[in-house]
């Protein structure tokens, strides 16, 4: 899985999807009208790649003891659920941070974790690795590109 990004992209990823309970329904729809202004403003800025929520059902594939399994998950209870995100373009970290912390439902719980896209796969990085190390004269150091 190699793909190339030729400028910097940074996902926001908006975890808890309960952070409305409790709230009136006039409160809920000034933070969803803020969420709107902030969303449709970081469009007409060239800023948004992509975005979409994302729905609580889902499964899980996970392997235990070499066993292959689905599982019931997300769990919508759960504040780490990724509720949705935003792909933004054309930015750099620091302006990301900017961006994230004007999520208007921050201050009711919702999280919003920023990441770094990779242009390539971590394992990608770490096989070239041991590949150089297996390459290197024994004494000597493996060359790094």
């Amino acid at each position: 899985m190699h793909t190339q990004t030729p400028t910097p992209e940074y996902l926001l990823l908006f975890r808890g999807t309960e952070w409305d309970g409790g709230l009136s329904l006039d409160e809920m729809q000034s933070i969803m009208d803020r969420w709107n202004q902030w969303f449709e403003g970081l469009k007409e800025q060239g800023k948004i790649k992509s975005a979409n929520p994302l729905r609580a059902e889902g499964k899980v594939i996970v392997s235990k003891k070499g066993k292959t399994t689905v599982a019931d998950g997300p769990f919508a209870e759960s504040k780490e659920t990724i509720g949705g995100y935003f792909l933004l373009q054309d930015t750099s970290f620091e302006e990301a941070l900017a961006i994230a912390q004007r999520c208007p439902a921050i201050p009711y719980g919702l999280s919003v974790e920023v990441r770094p896209v990779a242009g390539r796969c971590i394992i990608e990085d770490r096989i070239e690795e041991k590949r150089s190390a297996q390459v290197a004269t024994p004494g000597e150091p493996a060359i790094s590109s």
